[in-house]
């Protein structure tokens, strides 16, 4: 009897554990990844400035991007179009904030533009695009995105 009694316990106890186990798992909040397609113009002489226009396509949704931004360092003037992907986001208004380098990609490399930019919200830009123009540098740190 006493054999049964602890198996009985046992399995109790493993039941209570992967009930907990479950209810631990369920997440809190989705993250999921948008589309993304800016027009940036940029014009500097020491000091850039930049801006222009974009849209978030996020669950089916089109939401209308504004860019701005001023830059340091910058002499000439482009503009890029760049397409790509905004990633851990919760809401469509997570994608609006500054946005700086995330890691080591923080900035454009040659005439194929590349960027990865992260902003305070943990969302995730990865763009790619062309230049067009003279621009000696064209980096978006600091560049900041808000919704229409």
């Amino acid at each position: 009897m006493l054999v049964f009694t602890r198996a009985m316990k046992m399995a109790a106890a493993a039941v209570s554990l992967a009930v907990m186990l479950l209810g631990a798992a369920t997440p809190s909040q989705a993250q999921t990844t948008g589309t993304v397609r800016l027009h940036i113009v940029k014009v500097g002489f020491i000091i850039g400035v930049g801006g222009g226009s974009g849209v978030l396509i996020y669950q089916g949704h089109r939401y209308r991007l504004a860019v701005s931004g001023i830059g340091l360092g910058s002499l000439g003037v482009a503009a890029v179009d760049l397409v790509g992907t905004a990633s851990n986001l919760t809401s469509p208004g997570a994608i609006a904030g500054t946005y700086g380098g995330a890691g080591a990609g923080g900035s454009f490399v040659g005439g194929g533009q590349v960027a990865t930019l992260q902003n305070a919200n943990g969302v995730l830009l990865q763009l790619q695009g062309v230049q067009a123009g003279f621009q000696v540098s064209l980096g978006l740190g600091g560049m900041t995105l808000s919704l229409r």
